[in-house]
This record gives structure tokens, sequence and C-alpha cells, in this order.
């Protein structure tokens, strides 16, 4: 029964916070009292006058949406200990649904010591979040134009995209510039591209011969106008964030560490180390940040037997930059991570392939920040020569049931050569 459990914390207050009221329940030795506050600055200040007069030291919450953050911000500057719970674990719970309840609920199992913490980063790597993750929905909306100007282009029959890896590159800028002032024939434009080009000068007059409209240019040219401007703010990004984690100690080793696995580069690498922070004590282990990171295989077990699962939800910034970084290493040669994600996509398909390669990249990570030490290439045959000796024993009983006798002799040298 939950009433025969220890008391953890005597004086608490669980709060339920929604967009413009939040409902605080504080629990004491004398009794409890519920209040309702406003979600605005002064009213979050009133809830910690509220608290402090109840001598209230702790108060847990869940993390609903963005809206904890700013009761989590102005609660930390008043110096209170403040648990942010993943709603799932509070839901796993048996109770009533009202926002006193919840409130009350929450503060219950605060007591008792029911609630598991979230992570939750300080104050300057919250800040650095803030500044990484605006960087990434800026690329997002750059990649969402450049895709814009491949269907304006498209609609003009203008082919560019079929032979230009990067339509927004140096050749491609210099062919979209030109259609949209209009003043050089498919041939001249052709002759354009940079010396790097893997196609013939025919084939690109073909593919820029089309059908192009005053409206269409005057839309590609808002468009292309779009891309520069958001370049333009993402490298203003990219030198804020130099500059803020500086001051941050061991930042640039970590990051030169993780610079050298296949497939990040020092962009990727700084988005996973803001995300992940350099502290990995966080973590009890690997699998732990794998399941935090939302790149945990999920458990369905019944009967004795695992069923398939999706992976479990998670940090979807960390898993994002991380899946980008695993489908990098397509091409990559003697890469033991490109041959996991060969074997694997023969079994599973490419999707989940790229996902187990993502939760190898963290683990490594992991061990890297932890250890200290770089990435140690173990080869694309690595996984092979590990199984050699288990491949052989099951070749060498299938080969028996086929009445293929192999002399005793032979298979302990052969054993003895693979072990």
């Amino acid at each position: 029964m939950v009433h025969d459990l220890e008391v953890v914390h005597a004086y608490c207050c669980g709060i339920d916070v929604h967009k413009r009221i939040m409902s605080a329940c504080v629990l004491t030795p004398t009794g409890k009292e519920q209040k309702h506050f406003s979600t605005m600055t002064e009213d979050i200040l009133e809830l910690a006058a509220w608290l402090k007069s109840h001598q209230v030291p702790v108060a847990a919450m869940e993390s609903t949406g963005p809206y904890w953050k700013s009761v989590y911000n102005i609660l930390e500057e008043e110096g209170f200990q403040i648990v942010v719970v993943n709603p799932e674990h509070i839901k796993s719970f048996q109770r009533q649904k009202t926002d006193k309840k919840d409130a009350a609920w929450i503060a219950s199992l605060l007591r008792l010591g029911l609630l598991k913490p979230s992570f939750i980063p300080s104050r300057r790597e919250r800040d650095l979040r803030d500044l990484s993750r605006y960087r990434t929905s800026l690329v997002q909306e750059r990649t969402r134009h450049i895709q814009r100007v491949q269907k304006i282009l498209e609609g003009a029959n203008i082919k560019i995209a079929s032979l230009l890896s990067d339509v927004n590159g140096l050749s491609g800028r210099m062919m979209l510039q030109a259609i949209v002032e209009g003043r050089l024939t498919p041939e001249e434009m052709a002759s354009l591209g940079s010396g790097g080009l893997k196609n013939t000068s025919q084939e690109y007059t073909k593919a820029l011969t089309g059908r192009i409209r005053g409206t269409q240019q005057w839309l590609l040219a808002q468009q292309l106008s779009h891309i520069d401007r958001l370049t333009e703010e993402i490298a203003q990004l990219d030198a804020k964030l130099e500059e803020e984690s500086k001051p941050i100690p061991t930042f640039e080793e970590s990051l030169q560490l993780l610079d050298t696995i296949p497939g990040i580069g020092r962009q990727s690498a700084m988005s996973i180390l803001i995300e992940i922070g350099l502290d990995m004590s966080r973590f009890p282990t690997a699998k732990h940040l794998a399941a935090w990171g939302g790149l945990a295989p999920g458990n369905h077990e019944s009967a004795g037997k695992r069923k398939a699962e999706k992976s479990r939800q998670g940090n979807k910034y960390l898993k994002a930059v991380l899946v980008q970084a695993a489908h990098s290493l397509h091409r990559k040669k003697d890469c033991h991570l490109r041959e996991q994600y060969q074997r694997i996509q023969v079994r599973r398909g490419g999707k989940r392939a790229m996902v187990a390669v993502a939760h190898s990249l963290l683990r490594i990570i992991y061990y890297i920040l932890v250890r200290k030490e770089p990435y140690k290439e173990r080869g694309a045959h690595y996984v092979t020569e590990k199984n050699k000796h288990f491949r052989l024993q099951r070749h060498i009983r299938e080969l028996a049931k086929l009445g293929l006798v192999i002399p005793k002799e032979m298979v302990d040298q052969q054993l003895a050569v693979s072990s």
C-alpha cells in the first residue's frame, strides 16, 4: 500500500501546469492546502512566496510541452529544488483526473519519493540548446525553400535537379540566377557550371531548355532571396554558438574527440554535446543514454517471447542528428558502422538499420566522453572475424547433415586457427 511507504519529503508541493493557469498543492505534516495561480511572471513569484511561507523546499511538475519551462526557471532562481517528471511515469499510477487532484497526486508521489526526475541541464546548457535548436529549425526551413525551388523548376520543365546533387550549390546557383535574369540561352547557361560537373554541356543544355514564365521567375527570385537570408542567419548562429561554448571547460576537447567518429562533423558534434552535456555521470550506463535519446529498442515480451516494438520516445533533436550521421555512412569505405548498416538492412530494412547505427553511434559517444579517448576504427570485417569460429562450426554441422564427413583432425585444426 502507498500509505505504508516512508515519507521522503515532509514539506513538498505538486504543480499541475497549463498554458494560462496552474494548480498547486502543498503537503506538510499539518495537512494539505491547494491554490490556483496564473502562469504570468508576477503570479509565479507569488507561488514562490506562498511555497516559502509553508517552508516547502521541493516541488514537482510534469514536463508538459513548453509550459513547465517558465515556472521551472523562476522557481529555480528562487532557490527551490524542482523535480520535472515524465508524464508517462505519473500515468502509470491510477488516479482520477482533475487539475486539483492532479496537483495533489503529484505532491503525494513526491512526498513518498515515487517520482523519477528527468534530466534537466543547467541554465547555460539550456541557453545553448535554444540556440542550437533554433539553428536546426532554420536549416529545416532552408531545406523547404530549396525544395520549393525544385518544384518551381519542375513546373517550368527545367530538369537541372536531376543532374545536380545540390541545386543550391555553386554551379546550381549560377544557373538559377541566369534563369531569374532571363539573359542567357540554355547553351550559355550550361557553360556556367564549375569544372567538377559530371555531365556534359549538351546534357545541361537539354535540361535547361524549358518554358519559364515571368511569374515563375519572380517566385524563383523570392525563394533564392529567402535561402540567402537563412544561410546568413545560420552563419550568425554558428558564430554565436562558438562564442558561447568557448568558456565551457573541456568543451573544445570533447568536440575534437567526437569529430573523430565517422559520419559526425564539427557542427553535428556540437549539436550532440549541447543536447547530452559533458557530464556522463548523469547516465549510469550507455544503455541509459540510448534510452533517454529515444534510440533504445522497445520492450514487448510476453510468455517468454520478444515481439517487435517501436523505439521509445526521447530527445528528438539528438535522434535526428544521429540518424542523419548514420545516413551519411552509406559510402564510407572500410567502416565497421557501414558494415553494420548493410548487415541489418538485409534483414530489417533501411530505416531500422539507420536507427540501429544511430544507437551504436550514441553508445560510442558515451564511451568516448567517459574515457576521453578518440574513436578507433575496427574495420569493415570486424564482426565477420569476431564470429568466424561460430560460423565455421555452423557450416561444419550443415555439411554433416548433407552427408559430407570431414575428418576430426581437420575440423580441430580449422577451429584452432579461427579461435
